[in-house]
């Protein structure tokens, strides 16, 4: 029997997926909750399982294209009707299909034949749709290409694309235009790649946040001397009891959540005409991941040892470059990290990600020349900076919160003894 594989809900308010990476291909065996497909939304990537074990008999979405919610993207053969055969099974052939209440079976398009003006318009995908609206144009404008004759946004994109080139087309009596110089942006010296959705969220967020929330950066610098030697002294117990190296991101997270209850105007958000304050801290961290930057949630980070946090992370870590960060782990932050340091940054104005109302900036680590008790010394120093929306955050009470956070760094104690 064939099962149709559907694009899952991924999250609310999502509507349309990019089919990423298929982890099968046709007529491969699989078996139940294996992987089959990856699909990404703008918010997190999401694997596809096997309902049951069988072969993946059709493909009709393949990657880089766009699929709606509930959209079917594959068939899949389960086990009982699959042949003992060791070899691959043939794709589903429309007229063996199985009735299966009147829906569309799954249409090869390499066999299938011209699809006119009035079938293609039951095909038009959402993404499609709204391109044509976006143009003034009609489904039968444009040359479908998707399997079954769906017609897909990249048909519209590349229809239009083509008519502005014809366009511009010099008329016939025009003399040739000279060929591009050989270090010109020839085809051959560049490569175009559709944006991840991750990417483009990314992008609309960080345009949202710049558009709507008045944003300031303060700066100040720590020096880490005592954490350093406080590492140094316990790294070796600390990790063979817990498991985990003692880093400086857990340092940190400790003296932002003493600072953010100090300033709770940094730990909250503006709702309309109102002010939200949270008694909960959820911190996001930055890290980076196989496709891109993608900032989990330390839940209750009050809560938790240091021990805890330098797990949580090293955890993120991990699952964001193998892309198995979850949705839900993204979502609900109150305040944000993030440590440019490990990429080599000196100093930077990092971005609030919305609706949060403050995000601090860590920068690496460089020993310089520093005056104490009158003399000059060299220290381990570090850069730090909070970007904070002014609407709600006042100046002073951010240079309060990053004062705090100094101190508490410079004297890890403090932290322990909550003074």
């Amino acid at each position: 029997m064939s099962i149709e594989l559907k694009v899952p809900t991924v999250g609310e308010s999502i509507t349309e997926v990019q089919i990423g990476e298929w982890l099968k291909a046709e007529g491969d065996s699989a078996e139940k909750d294996q992987p089959l497909v990856e699909i990404e939304s703008d918010k997190a990537t999401v694997e596809i399982i096997a309902p049951c074990a069988g072969r993946l008999a059709k493909v009709l979405k393949h990657k880089g294209e766009t699929a709606a919610v509930g959209e079917v993207i594959a068939y899949l053969d389960d086990a009982a009707a699959a042949p003992a055969s060791g070899g691959r099974q043939p794709p589903v052939d429309s007229a063996a299909a199985p009735a299966n209440g009147g829906r569309q079976p799954p249409v090869d398009s390499a066999s299938a034949g011209p699809v006119d003006s009035a079938s293609s318009a039951a095909f038009v995908m959402p993404a499609a749709a709204r391109a044509l609206a976006e143009h003034g144009l009609a489904s039968a404008d444009v040359a479908p290409s998707g399997a079954g004759g769906r017609l897909l946004k990249e048909d519209v994109e590349r229809h239009v694309a083509r008519k502005v080139e014809d366009s511009a087309a010099p008329p016939a009596s025009a003399p040739p235009a000279a060929p591009p110089p050989a270090h010109g942006d020839g085809d051959d010296e560049c490569q175009v790649v559709p944006m991840s959705p991750l990417r483009r969220r990314m992008a609309e967020r960080l345009v949202e946040a710049r558009q709507t929330a008045a944003l300031l950066t303060t700066f100040n610098e720590i020096d880490l001397s005592a954490v350093i030697a406080l590492r140094t002294s316990h790294r070796e117990t600390f990790q063979q009891k817990h498991g985990v190296k003692l880093g400086f991101m857990s340092f940190f997270v400790k003296a932002v959540i003493e600072a953010l209850k100090q300033v709770p105007q940094l730990n909250a958000e503006i709702r309309g005409t109102d002010i939200v304050y949270h008694n909960r801290f959820d911190i996001g961290v930055a890290v980076g991941g196989g496709k891109g930057l993608v900032v989990p949630v330390l839940r209750g980070a009050d809560r938790m040892s240091f021990a805890d946090i330098e797990r949580a992370i090293e955890d993120f870590g991990r699952r964001a470059k193998e892309n198995k960060i979850k949705l839900e782990e993204l979502q609900g932050g109150t305040f944000t990290i993030s440590n440019g340091g490990i990429y080599g940054s000196l100093l930077s104005t990092p971005i609030v990600n919305p609706p949060q109302s403050g995000i601090l900036g860590m920068h690496a680590i460089q020993e310089r020349p520093v005056a104490r008790e009158g003399q000059v010394v060299i220290r381990p120093m570090m850069y730090v900076a909070v970007t904070y929306d002014h609407r709600l955050v006042d100046g002073r009470e951010a240079v309060l919160f990053l004062l705090r956070v100094r101190e508490l760094v410079e004297e890890p104690a403090r932290t322990l003894l909550e003074v």
